[in-house]
């Protein structure tokens, strides 16, 4: 189901969607640390139970959808979205024993799957492999799916310690991607993504995620009653919100 809701000033008033904040937020006027170093979002994933019927409320949205996938020994397809500097991915379970086949086990990526039973946070973050992120995972393990050539490993943050934040991640092509030959024109006239709020049920600002990504201008994490992800594109020039209850996003564009 999709409400609007019309922001004043870029703040963020409470909402039905799981009421999540539930109290005023402005992500523009939160002050943050000197930005020395530049993240990038690749994606972002969201698993979710029906994705029929997500895909049918992001198109009614206005989004145009581009190519899907099924992953390979993984246990898990997709159908995305792309934008001009990112995509978003609405990701489910196909065959679970993939998913929890000894390849994939270590990756936790069960867990996120499973999120309604474990209380992790449905979110995968993708950040641009570049050196900016190289002390970011440091710690990350790798996994090698079977839809990628041998040698080329994706570097996971499991999270572990903390299911509410997202499963981190990124892939083995290093550098800002190529320009994507994916539709990019929406309806609904989103563009790029300007940031990607992650509200978290455990909130830990000394966590190693926030304190690495603090002061990144595409990443916000917040303290907040549910996992719930705020998406807002170009600046919230439109000054409007879309919110998609069934799996706890709020877009501002």
């Amino acid at each position: 189901m999709i409400n609007d809701h019309y922001a004043t000033g870029g703040v963020w008033y409470t909402f039905d969607l799981l009421r999540t904040f539930s109290t005023v937020h402005s992500l523009r006027h939160l002050p943050a640390p000197p930005i020395t170093i530049a993240m990038q979002v690749d994606h972002i994933f969201i698993f979710v139970n029906s994705p029929k019927m997500v895909a049918e409320e992001l198109l009614a949205f206005g989004l145009t959808e581009g190519s899907s996938r099924v992953h390979v020994g993984q246990g898990t397809a997709n159908r995305k979205f792309y934008f001009e500097n990112f995509f978003l991915e609405v990701l489910w379970v196909q065959h679970e024993v993939e998913l929890k086949s000894p390849t994939l086990l270590p990756t936790k990526l069960w867990q996120r799957a499973d999120y309604l039973d474990t209380h992790a946070s449905p979110y995968g973050l993708c950040l641009v492999n570049t050196p900016d992120t190289d002390e970011l995972f440091a710690p990350a393990r790798p996994y090698q799916p079977a839809y990628f050539p041998a040698g080329l490993a994706i570097d996971v943050l499991a999270h572990e310690h903390n299911l509410s934040l997202p499963w981190t991640f990124r892939l083995p092509f290093k550098g800002k991607p190529a320009a994507t030959t994916e539709p990019t024109s929406h309806r609904a006239g989103l563009r790029r993504l300007t940031q990607a709020a992650f509200g978290l049920a455990h909130y830990d600002a000394a966590d190693p995620l926030l304190r690495q990504v603090a002061g990144q201008p595409q990443l916000q994490f917040l303290s907040a009653p549910t996992n719930t992800l705020h998406l807002t594109f170009d600046d919230n020039e439109q000054g409007k919100t879309k919110v998609f209850e069934t799996i706890g996003l709020v877009m501002n564009c």
